[in-house]
């Protein structure tokens, strides 16, 4: 009898959520990872870098000032998620277009910037975090990077090889559905003038198309979780230049914002796409 009970107990999983710099965690994956974490599951959050040469005002200083805000901002966004452990592998953020220069350490030792860093070895870092949590679940990212951030693309080849070698059961690379964001995208430019330089056909290459899909997670419970961990990355919302992405996402409407950022997607390798997607991250571990 006692057997009988304990098969009806919840059973508790741990997911490691992978990332290039602080915030990404927020806009693709805050709202999966809080209702995991609602439901009593581990979420260890991990990035690659401390996002140090990320675009932000000047008033937040450059490099080592910058890098100390934006990994407080990580922590607070944790700390919203239900995120019980931070992690940073400790490389130098590339930059938008990737060819950022190395940069010293707190210590004064030389770090590579992430995009030059070796796969092989990145891999092995991750993999024994992955080991040491003894993870069922590793988000990273779809092969494009999202938008084709040289380091996003680099988390995506990281990720898949960290994930073989530690054996994590399932590998879920974050990304958005394509077809629903270009139909966004042209039915608000139809009402709305685009910032000058947006390119909506840019996205034609972004994400994933929708018949790759195989989890679509609704988030729309968690979605002031999702807001709180966006407002943490107080750098990321504003550039001199103005407003940035973020801070544009932040001042929808919560009906709006519910509807906009209410789902996050998925694609796990080697898995067919069912004719539905999936909504539950751990199903395959059932």
């Amino acid at each position: 009898m006692a057997g009988d009970r304990l098969a009806w107990l919840p059973v508790s999983h741990t997911i490691v959520s992978f990332h290039a710099h602080p915030d990404d965690e927020a806009l693709l994956t805050a709202g999966t990872l809080a209702r995991a974490a609602a439901a009593g599951h581990r979420v260890v959050l991990v990035t690659a870098t401390a996002g140090d040469v990320g675009l932000a005002a000047s008033s937040f200083g450059s490099a080592a000032t910058l890098a100390g805000h934006r990994m407080a901002e990580l922590h607070r966004s944790a700390t919203a998620i239900g995120a019980a452990r931070v992690e940073l592998l400790g490389y130098a953020d590339s930059g938008l277009d990737g060819l950022a220069t190395a940069a010293s350490g707190p210590d004064g030792s030389a770090r590579t910037t992430f995009v030059q860093a070796d796969v092989e070895q990145a891999a092995q870092q991750l993999a024994a975090l992955l080991r040491e949590e003894s993870a069922d679940v590793l988000t990273s990212y779809d092969p494009t990077g999202g938008y084709g951030h040289p380091d996003h693309v680099q988390v995506h080849r990281v990720g898949r090889r960290a994930a073989e070698l530690a054996g994590t059961p399932i590998l879920l690379e974050a990304t958005v559905d394509r077809d629903l964001l270009l139909r966004a995208l042209h039915l608000v430019a139809r009402f709305y003038p685009l910032p000058p330089g947006f390119d909506v056909s840019s996205f034609e290459r972004a994400y994933s198309p929708r018949s790759e899909i195989t989890h679509r997670v609704d988030v729309r419970r968690f979605c002031d979780r999702k807001r709180a961990a966006m407002q943490a990355h107080a750098s990321q919302a504003t550039a001199d230049s103005g407003d940035r992405t973020l801070a544009a996402l932040l001042r929808l409407p919560r009906p709006l914002y519910r509807l906009a950022l209410g789902r996050e997607w998925f694609v796990q390798p080697g898995r067919t796409p069912g004719a539905k997607p999936l909504d539950d991250i751990f199903a395959g571990l059932r």
